[in-house]
């Protein structure tokens, strides 16, 4: 009607056009916007998804799709068949259609690596350190340079001039640091003095101490408990240290995911700092070793416990420089041991030295706020809400509403009491799927290796976020394992190239110790990823605890135990490639999505 007006009857009729045509104008603008609308959400999510589909967004919008239901969602019109709200338009089937993840979040409003998580790193690098201190049996019980005491020339007691004038003419020689035997002396036929005692006295027979010694110093052990000659008892307090870890990794781990990971933490360091204090006061060498067992067996989850806090509260993007921090302050730990034992030499004032500051982390239950990973895999959602509200504050971020909405409103889960069914157990869930067993039963095998071959930090660090956790681990094991059998058939007189080869299969398997706790922790979802990495590092101790005996295989062929830890290095390696890559992935936390890593959908876009 409005296009038969001429020019000139356009005055007289532009009333009534405008009463005919508004109408039907508004409506064409509003179907124009809406679908214009429509159509930039669509190319919005298409260019911040690239050409994979990943979980729903902090905007609340679903995948783009071409199916008709999901455009009228776009349109505010919701079909009956597809839900409606925050979940309308997931695609069925989906392990990851959670409206809003924890890393989706981290990524576009809190911050990956902000202030907070700064702090939390800081914080947490106390505890790692002092993880470190359960090692100070190397310098307490270090074995002293030690020789029979010769009560025919007068000695009395373990503190006598340890190299007196006459020793040789006492003692045979030998080709040690002192020159003298350290378990045998000659039989006597007379007796002398301190200042007098000349060889005329002895016999060319020998015979052993009778368990009397003359120590060179006495900051040790073994001068207080008389352990000369006795090797392999002063050596149990390693070999106990190996199996207390043994013992408490899986405890550790149901602590942590049963209770929370601040409450396994501060467990763990307390039972650490008393049981270390109390073995300050050990009255024989029996009492020091039961309190050695007890200390590892009850604090040795201090490292795990701060490593899962510390990754969980991260972006992925930061989630190899943390871990490869925490690894590096447990390296600073070892060397402010060696400080404090080089300053501190009575092993008894080193240990009060060592452990009465880790009390402190008893303040780290009003200092550090519990993983909001750990809080939202357990339902603690007002919980969660408050410490996610704690970290925008710190780093000065903004959470929306409709983020909030969708983090605390997961997908609704059946209800057990309505199903019938009991929820499954950490052993039922692992035996129901194939997946988590295979791994369950593959990376023991990393963690054996590992500490069989060594138990390069930062060479990790610049290649696992590019070439990815596979690439990194494999490379590292078969490096180390051709470096062991290079050792194998090295003569031992090219003292430097063996030298040389050493180093660089130790450079090698360095490397897969800072990706295997990272990469572990990646494979197995929230709610039991502390008891199985725990599990798995309990199973690598029979490597720590069985590397200290080969040696004894080379007495057949020297060079068995290379041979042996370069076969270990070659199955590892090969084992690595049997599991899915997870550089890029988001970190599982559910069962069904640590099942679909490595499939397209657990992909999200590199932020």
């Amino acid at each position: 009607m409005c296009t038969e007006l001429s020019v000139s009857d356009s005055d007289s009729y532009f009333d009534e056009c405008t009463l005919v045509c508004a109408p039907a104008f508004r409506k064409l603008v509003s179907v124009l916007r809406d679908r214009s609308t429509a159509a930039l959400k669509s190319a919005f999510r298409r260019y911040r998804g690239g050409r994979r589909w990943h979980v729903m967004s902090s905007t609340g919008f679903a995948p783009p799709s071409n199916r008709p239901e999901e455009n009228s969602t776009m349109n505010g019109r919701t079909s009956e068949s597809e839900p409606s709200g925050l979940n309308a338009g997931l695609r069925k089937g989906s392990v990851f259609n959670k409206p809003l993840d924890l890393d989706d979040l981290l990524i576009n409003e809190l911050g990956q690596f902000g202030r907070y998580q700064i702090t939390n790193l800081l914080l947490l690098s106390v505890p790692l350190i002092m993880s470190a201190f359960m090692s100070e049996y190397i310098f307490s019980a270090a074995t002293i340079p030690h020789r029979c005491r010769i009560a025919e020339c007068g000695e009395v007691g373990q503190d006598n001039l340890f190299e007196p004038a006459w020793v040789l003419d006492a003692i045979p020689a030998a080709d040690t640091n002192t020159g003298f035997a350290s378990c045998s002396r000659f039989q006597s036929t007379g007796n002398g003095t301190l200042n007098s005692c000349p060889a005329n006295l002895f016999t060319t027979t020998t015979t052993d101490c009778n368990g009397e010694f003359v120590y060179s110093r006495d900051n040790s052990v073994v001068y207080d408990f008389n352990l000369g000659c006795q090797e392999w008892i002063r050596t149990l307090a390693g070999t106990l240290s190996s199996v207390g870890t043994l013992l408490v990794l899986p405890i550790t781990g149901y602590v942590s995911d049963r209770f929370g990971r601040k409450a396994a933490l501060i467990i763990s360091v307390f039972n650490l700092a008393l049981m270390g204090l109390i073995r300050a006061f050990s009255v024989n060498y029996p009492m020091y070793l039961a309190l050695q067992l007890l200390q590892t067996t009850l604090g040795a989850g201090t490292f795990s416990s701060s490593y899962i806090f510390a990754t969980e509260f991260v972006g992925p993007r930061f989630r190899v420089l943390t871990g490869a921090t925490c690894s590096s302050m447990f390296a600073v730990g070892q060397a402010i041991l060696g400080g404090v034992a080089w300053l501190i030499q009575p092993w008894r004032y080193m240990i009060m030295a060592l452990h009465i500051p880790c009390f402190l982390i008893l303040g780290y239950y009003w200092l550090v706020d519990e993983s909001v990973r750990w809080q939202l895999s357990k339902g603690k959602y007002a919980e969660a809400k408050a410490t996610l509200e704690i970290v925008a504050r710190v780093n000065k971020k903004q959470i929306s509403e409709k983020s909030f909405h969708a983090l605390m409103n997961p997908p609704q889960q059946p209800d057990i009491s309505e199903t019938g069914v009991d929820e499954p157990t950490l052993i039922q869930g692992i035996w129901s799927s194939r997946v988590l067993l295979r791994r369950v039963c593959t990376t023991p095998i990393w963690w054996i290796t590992t500490t069989f071959v060594y138990y390069g930090f930062f060479t990790a660090v610049l290649i696992l976020d590019r070439v990815g956790r596979k690439p990194t681990m494999c490379t590292g094991f078969l490096f180390s394992a051709a470096c062991n059998f290079a050792f194998a058939f090295i003569p031992q007189d090219l003292a430097t190239v063996r030298l040389v080869i050493y180093l660089l299969g130790k450079f090698g398997i360095s490397m897969v110790f800072t990706s295997l706790y990272l990469f572990t922790s990646e494979l197995y979802p929230t709610k039991y990823r502390h008891s199985l990495l725990a599990f798995s590092s309990m199973v690598g101790r029979i490597g720590s605890i069985t590397a200290p005996l080969t040696p004894a295989l080379m007495e057949y062929y020297a060079g068995i135990p290379s041979l042996m830890f370069g076969g270990m290095g070659i199955l590892s390696g090969i084992l690595v490639l049997t599991q899915p890559e997870t550089l890029g992935t988001k970190m599982p936390d559910t069962l069904a999505e640590a099942e679909a890593i490595g499939s397209p959908e657990s992909m999200r876009q590199p932020a």
